[in-house]
């Protein structure tokens, strides 16, 4: 399914921290996600949404490690990617559950970036979640083609 949702900026803004678990029984995993879109909305960019027709039960740690992906990810485009087009997906995989951040913008290259001095901590420290809680990340990007990100998460 693919849609393009908005939600209004004025009722819109971060997610805190003390609000986020009543927030994902308000608003689920990809209503919470949605609102960090917003101030990518607000430069021009085209956000759409790709979920699964029905609903997957998402544990709430797993929840939260999305969330705090898709909150790195989505910065991330905001602040360097300059992209005009954006596509957030969650789909459930094989005992899981992914989310992928895909972006049209000016890209980077993955072997020099993560190697030099202007790779971000965050990256780092999402990496070390992701794998922690034994789970997959690749980033996928070069110059002028965009980036990639897919964060899979086991659910069992």
């Amino acid at each position: 399914m693919s849609q393009t949702t908005a939600l209004d900026p004025s009722t819109a803004g971060a997610v805190t921290k003390d609000k986020l678990t009543a927030d994902f029984h308000a608003l689920g995993l990809a209503g919470c996600i949605d609102k960090l879109t917003v101030p990518l909305r607000q430069q021009g960019v085209c956000v759409r949404w790709e979920t699964p027709h029905h609903g997957v039960e998402i544990p709430a740690a797993c929840a939260t490690l999305l969330y705090h992906a898709a909150e790195e990810t989505l910065n991330n485009a905001l602040r360097h990617s300059h992209a005009t087009e954006l596509t957030v997906r969650l789909a459930a995989v094989y005992h899981g559950v992914r989310l992928t951040v895909t972006d049209n913008g000016v890209g980077f290259n993955c072997r020099t970036q993560s190697m030099g001095r202007k790779h971000g901590y965050g990256v780092c420290l999402m990496t070390m979640a992701v794998q922690e809680a034994a789970g997959t990340i690749s980033i996928d990007s070069a110059p002028d083609k965009g980036t990639q990100v897919a964060i899979t998460i086991p659910l069992d």
